[in-house]
């Protein structure tokens, strides 16, 4: 089943075979990281929610190590991609629409200011606010940043098609639509 491959980024291989369904991360010398359903109890496959968990791990670390391997993180993706839209330019607002702790983007736009992917300055109306934006170094960054997303996401998602993709992000985004999906977990 887990054939060695010459790859780029880390592969998640879907299998449907007598077991069940089994999920492999395949980088380009090994075949760890194997994660099954296979074995699982039934009760826990019916679960929408178990299986968005277990399988949002694996996918969750193909996608930073491929992020890593193109010397970023989600973190860039996140705050460029806000950049590029121009609806948020001020780092309590980026802080705001990541859902980041204020104080830990700070690290991280250090990190791209560094880079020279974003550009910071004091905003003229009110002097304590950090006015954020993105460079053409940044531009090009996040250029190759989306490439590496879509690799990842036609990797992963190849299984299911162009329907079935469109069908899976509106169902996402459906659930996401809650305040904070969180909540109802921690309240009860």
């Amino acid at each position: 089943m887990c054939e060695p491959l010459s790859l780029s980024l880390p592969t998640i291989v879907w299998d449907n075979d007598a077991d069940g369904y089994t999920i492999s991360v395949v980088t380009e010398d090994t075949c760890a990281g194997r994660l099954s359903l296979a074995g699982r109890p039934r009760e826990l496959l019916d679960s929408p929610v178990f299986l968005l968990g277990y399988l949002g791990s694996a996918v969750k670390a193909a996608a930073c190590d491929a992020f890593e391997r193109a010397g970023a993180n989600l973190y860039d993706l996140g705050i460029l991609a806000l950049l590029d839209e121009g609806a948020r330019d001020t780092q309590a607002a980026i802080a705001d629409a990541l859902g980041l702790d204020r104080g830990q983007l700070v690290g991280v736009l250090d990190e791209l200011e560094e880079q020279g992917l974003v550009e910071r300055h004091r905003d003229p109306k009110d002097r304590r606010r950090h006015m954020v934006s993105l460079t053409a170094a940044g531009r090009r960054r996040l250029a190759r940043l989306r490439t590496v997303l879509q690799e990842v996401e036609d990797e992963i998602l190849a299984p299911i098609g162009a329907k079935g993709r469109s069908t899976l992000r509106e169902l996402l985004l459906d659930v996401g639509q809650r305040e904070v999906p969180g909540d109802v977990l921690r309240t009860g």
